[in-house]
């Protein structure tokens, strides 16, 4: 068993695990205040908007996709008859359209966080890292399509899903098995993915606790004119 395997995608998914649950709980508990997005939308609107619907849709659809991909068995899969490689086929595709879309929009709202002096003066260095993180986090899942190429049989995909599995259920010495000798763009991936968990209790990402999901299940709000606005 490799130490540094064991240490990077066995035990450090469960440490980032317990900071993102408890640090996040500890966020709202004593920073309240600090729980919101910090749009900086008011201090420069250029292109703001285009830049801001690709990413959050863009990412939105990634993750969405990263869940089905590692999280929902292969049994599954092979029950509604998808096979590996077509598995594979379709995470390329949906993925890659994605990606490059959420590339458009980081990379708009990168830019304008480093070069334009009323966002950079506004944000506070996690504000920055952050954002590069998800940044780098990206152009590697991006760069794992162009390896996935060269194996079209979906059997990397079947070992990350296990790799998955085995953590979820508690079993680090047998989940590592399944990443050990994946190519190292994978790895990097993996671990940058997990980082970002580590990362979300102490930046502005929290607010992604807050998305108004019940507001589409609620009744209409009723709003009655004053009577004094009442026409005669």
């Amino acid at each position: 068993m490799n130490f540094t395997d064991m240490l990077l995608f066995g035990i450090y998914p469960y440490i980032a695990s317990v900071i993102f649950f408890l640090g996040s709980l500890l966020r709202y508990e004593r920073e309240q205040y600090s729980w919101k997005a910090q749009s900086s939308q008011m201090l420069d609107k250029k292109y703001f908007r285009i830049a801001s619907v690709f990413f959050h849709v863009g990412i939105i659809m990634i993750f969405a996709g990263h869940f089905a991909g590692l999280v929902i068995p292969y049994e599954v899969w092979d029950f509604l008859g998808i096979t590996l490689a077509g598995k594979q086929l379709i995470a390329m595709g949906v993925g890659g359209f994605f990606g490059v879309m959420c590339f458009i929009g980081m990379t708009m709202l990168v830019y304008r966080r480093l070069f334009n002096p009323r966002v950079r003066a506004s944000s506070s260095t996690m504000d920055t890292l952050i954002l590069l993180v998800i940044y780098w986090q990206l152009i590697l899942g991006i760069l794992t399509i162009f390896v996935s190429t060269g194996h079209m049989d979906g059997y990397v995909m079947k070992d990350l899903m296990s790799w998955s599995r085995y953590l979820l259920t508690f079993r680090p010495a047998e989940a590592i098995a399944f990443v050990a000798d994946l190519h190292w763009i994978y790895k990097a991936h993996i671990f940058w993915g997990v980082t970002l968990f580590v990362l979300f209790p102490f930046s502005r990402l929290v607010h992604i606790w807050s998305v108004p999901v019940g507001y589409f299940g609620r009744n209409y709000q009723v709003v009655r004119r004053r009577f004094g606005d009442r026409k005669a």
